[in-house]
């Protein structure tokens, strides 16, 4: 059934993996508008994995054990890696943080504007919805289209939905997408190109993980392969959306 999927959704994922935006990330100017679209995306990750860290394991008190040991060790160890990874520089004055938080000092060293974003996770750390703190913010309009898209993933009932959109919206393509943006060697972007080659090196593990995963959520249920694929079509139609969005304000601040 897995390949089945894989079958469904191979026009869509062709048409993120071979956009030609990545084509257009070929100066500094471009990156750093790249990186104000991306880093929604980088926020949204991290609600997505931990919306799926809720349903699949226990962080309740009292503790109990919750469903499948093996997707709990799944889950447990992709989220250590996102939310408190070992950092290779010292720029953040921490052995340890998110990815999210290591995106942030790379923007700052790449001179991109991080206030947008910044504003948006302190409305939401005060209680804002998440819809209105996109607006508020505000969010580029491409990477609120995303985010919604992410947030309403993270709040369907089907757990196996939520985890074919992580798994084949994101982990599946990270390597591929990432192993294309050319982060010139300048120091304004080290800190960035040292995100993209630990993004590249960690989804190679965990784009397998994430996919083990959907096949045990799903097991032998047609139904269950089903809302599968639909997921997984809607986060692969809202990256290529998403990129598309991002190479049209790159090429707008050019004209």
């Amino acid at each position: 059934m897995l390949t089945d999927l894989r079958a469904s959704i191979e026009d869509s994922r062709k048409r993120v993996i071979g956009h030609p935006l990545y084509g257009r990330l070929t100066d500094e100017a471009a990156l750093v508008t790249f990186m104000e679209h991306h880093v929604w995306a980088v926020w949204d990750f991290m609600s997505l994995l931990k919306a799926l860290q809720r349903r699949l394991t226990c962080v309740e008190v009292p503790w109990v054990p919750v469903g499948s040991p093996s997707i709990r060790r799944l889950v447990n160890e992709i989220v250590l890696a996102e939310e408190s990874d070992e950092l290779a520089r010292d720029e953040l004055g921490a052995q340890y943080a998110s990815h999210f938080e290591l995106y942030l000092v790379a923007m700052a060293q790449a001179g991109a504007d991080t206030g947008p974003v910044t504003r948006f996770v302190g409305l939401v750390r005060d209680g804002s919805s998440v819809l209105r703190a996109l607006a508020d913010a505000p969010a580029p309009f491409p990477a609120a289209q995303f985010v919604a898209s992410t947030w309403g993933a993270a709040q369907s009932p089907h757990v196996h939905g939520q985890a074919a959109a992580f798994a084949f919206g994101r982990e599946d393509l990270i390597p591929e997408m990432f192993g294309q943006v050319s982060a010139i060697g300048t120091p304004r972007l080290a800190l960035f190109a040292d995100y993209l080659a630990r993004h590249v090196e960690l989804d190679e593990l965990h784009g397998a993980m994430a996919t083990a995963m959907v096949e045990q959520l799903c097991g032998d249920d047609e139904g269950r392969w089903a809302e599968a694929t639909q997921a997984a079509e809607v986060a692969l139609w809202a990256r290529a959306r998403l990129w598309t969005g991002t190479l049209a304000a790159i090429e707008g601040a050019r004209a």
